[in-house]
């Protein structure tokens, strides 16, 4: 009875920027845009919407089985992964990449500027969903294109309910491919940003994608969430954090949670419920892998 989590582990590079953004970057010349930002903190962490979702599981005491593709530096995390108790089975490993990367700038707001190696990543469609594993709950988060395509029919075909979770992969589809997902897909989760996104690519209100699945949960950082369910709409209030550090890895937080719930029986209500707790203890660290939660 485990949780098979689709998508990718990386290393993430964070940097500090001081300012704002908003500050540096001047809209009326955004066609010839050339900006430097200096950013005097910097560090490097574990991450990849896989780990970073399996490490929250591991917080909350469920089963957590990634199903991602590493390079040939991902050794240490591999160990760290077993080390938490996750399944590291269905991790497979390219000789000739390095494992994805992910550089984060995050300003004094916590808005955030991310590039993306995908290295290892774009392989990551080499990994079929296991079959005999005992998997009963799913997530496709993102992932290399070809890998959450297929992932999500896998899946589908496999009569194994799954969250579609488009995060920062949602840009690589087209209206046609994301109306697909939403199809074959049992829950969609979406942040505000990614929400407006999806709705403009495929024409559909959230009202309408809620009606095509069991439940459409769309956070909304510190003004909590909206869950919608049979065309209804619930705000799920936020959970204030004692301190605000790093937003890095809340989403993921919040999708550990949902998961850890959905695998329990729980509605979801209840499931947003408990990822506004878990979003706002991790807000108070840094990283996405080094907060403590126990429901």
């Amino acid at each position: 009875m485990s949780i098979l989590i689709c998508g990718s582990l990386a290393f993430d590079t964070i940097m500090t920027f001081e300012g704002r953004f908003a500050e540096q970057i001047l809209p009326s010349q955004l066609h010839i845009l050339n900006v430097s930002f200096l950013v005097p903190g910097l560090r490097r962490e574990y991450g990849g919407c896989a780990g970073n979702i399996a490490y929250g599981l591991r917080q909350l005491g469920s089963p957590a089985v990634p199903l991602a593709m590493v390079g040939n530096d991902a050794q240490n995390y591999l160990l760290r992964m077993q080390t938490l108790g996750v399944d590291t089975r269905f991790v497979g490993t390219t000789a000739d990449n390095y494992t994805a990367q992910a550089m984060i700038m995050t300003d004094r707001d916590n808005n955030q500027i991310t590039a993306f190696h995908p290295g290892a990543m774009s392989q990551a469609h080499q990994n079929a969903v296991p079959l005999d594993a005992g998997i009963r709950l799913a997530i496709v988060s993102p992932d290399g294109r070809d890998a959450m395509l297929q992932h999500a029919q896998q899946l589908h075909d496999a009569g194994i309910p799954f969250v579609f979770d488009p995060g920062q992969g949602l840009p690589m589809f087209n209206g046609e491919e994301l109306r697909r997902f939403i199809e074959l897909a049992t829950w969609v989760t979406v942040n505000d940003y990614e929400g407006k996104m999806l709705g403009d690519r495929t024409g559909l209100g959230f009202e309408a994608i809620a009606g095509q699945v069991k439940g459409l949960i769309v956070t909304l950082g510190e003004q909590g969430c909206e869950v919608w369910e049979q065309g209804q709409k619930t705000l799920v209030p936020p959970v204030k954090a004692e301190e605000v550090t790093d937003p890095t890895g809340c989403g993921d937080a919040f999708r550990a949670a949902l998961l850890h719930g959905l695998l329990q029986g729980w509605g979801l209500v209840r499931c947003a419920e408990l990822g506004n707790r878990i979003g706002a203890t991790k807000i108070a660290s840094r990283g996405g892998q080094n907060y403590r939660f126990s429901a």
